[in-house]
């Protein structure tokens, strides 16, 4: 099969032809369709996980896909040849991901059937960044009237995030360019902050000098300063972020809760993520679809730009 790996850490994405894997007992293959790329997929290749998981290398990159049971192990019960499913596909230790044309999973992992009409570019698009969002929006128990900042809404999981802070009654403000202010408005935000124009904090706090009730913070990364965005934050608001920024014993001492959160999908999210789908309830921007032979080149290019909605490899 073909697939994109990595020889070593920090090592550059490559074409490679390798064996089909064969499923084990209690894990199923999948024949996948499409693949989602994720911020995520290229730290991994860079060695976020070095320290906490042994690898296997060559490494195929990727975690998020969508596809067919092509055949089952023994022992497996919930799915069947010929099932559509869609999940989570990354296993550095034994170097399995996503971007392939063949991936093992486990049949109690995270993989879910998907509705017959759910493309699979879209469903591919979602375990991430849609479970991301939909976890994230649910840590900050919004309710109607409570006003969230949604801090880097342009992407995969922030455009999410936008639709269910909106579905929770809840008024939105969103950081965006203006280039895509009018489609993040369009999914729901109320209010949308150009941080080209100004800082961030100084445009929603001369809007809202009363604070808000929640930050949901998808850009800063572990050490950098979100003392700005956490002063937005009335006594009793949440401070969630998704890169492990916050210090909770810091902002707890401030009267705000601090959440970092890691993605963890379930079975039952991955089902309802796929209904809401397919109902038109959640809407997935899909602005970049390449074949896998394109694939190494397109991870290099999402290095080093911002997201605009997701990009999907074609299998």
């Amino acid at each position: 099969m073909k697939a994109v790996v990595i020889t070593g850490f920090g090592a550059e994405p490559q074409l490679a032809e390798l064996p089909v894997p064969q499923p084990g007992p209690g894990e199923v293959l999948v024949r996948l369709h499409a693949a989602a790329l994720n911020p995520f997929d290229w730290k991994v290749a860079e060695g976020a996980l070095k320290d906490v998981a042994e690898h296997s290398f060559p490494l195929v990159m990727g975690s998020d896909g969508a596809g067919v049971v092509e055949s089952i192990g023994d022992g497996v019960n919930r799915f069947r040849p010929g099932d559509t499913v869609y999940g989570q596909f990354m296993s550095v230790r034994h170097g399995r991901g996503s971007y392939a044309e063949y991936a093992l999973a486990a049949e109690d992992g995270k993989i879910a059937r998907i509705p017959d009409n759910l493309p699979f570019p879209v469903a591919a698009a979602l375990p991430t960044a849609g479970v991301t969002a939909y976890q994230a929006i649910e840590a900050t128990r919004l309710d109607t009237g409570h006003v969230i900042l949604i801090n880097g809404a342009s992407g995969g999981v922030g455009q999410s995030a936008v639709q269910f802070a909106a579905l929770q009654g809840a008024r939105v403000l969103a950081t965006a360019t203006a280039d895509i202010a009018g489609h993040l408005r369009e999914l729901g935000a109320h209010e949308t902050i150009d941080f080209t124009a100004a800082p961030t904090a100084e445009q929603v706090l001369a809007a809202h000098p009363e604070g808000i009730d929640a930050v949901l913070d998808l850009v800063t990364h572990p050490g950098g300063d979100i003392g700005a965005l956490a002063g937005l934050l009335k006594p009793g608001g949440i401070f969630v972020s998704t890169n492990h920024a916050a210090d909770p014993e810091a902002l707890a001492a401030r009267e705000i809760r601090g959440v970092n959160l890691s993605n963890n999908p379930t079975r039952a999210e991955l089902e309802a993520l796929a209904d809401l789908t397919a109902a038109g309830k959640l809407r997935v921007t899909i602005n970049t679809e390449v074949p896998l032979a394109d694939a190494p080149a397109t991870v290099t290019r999402a290095r080093t730009g911002p997201a605009r909605g997701k990009t999907v490899i074609l299998l």
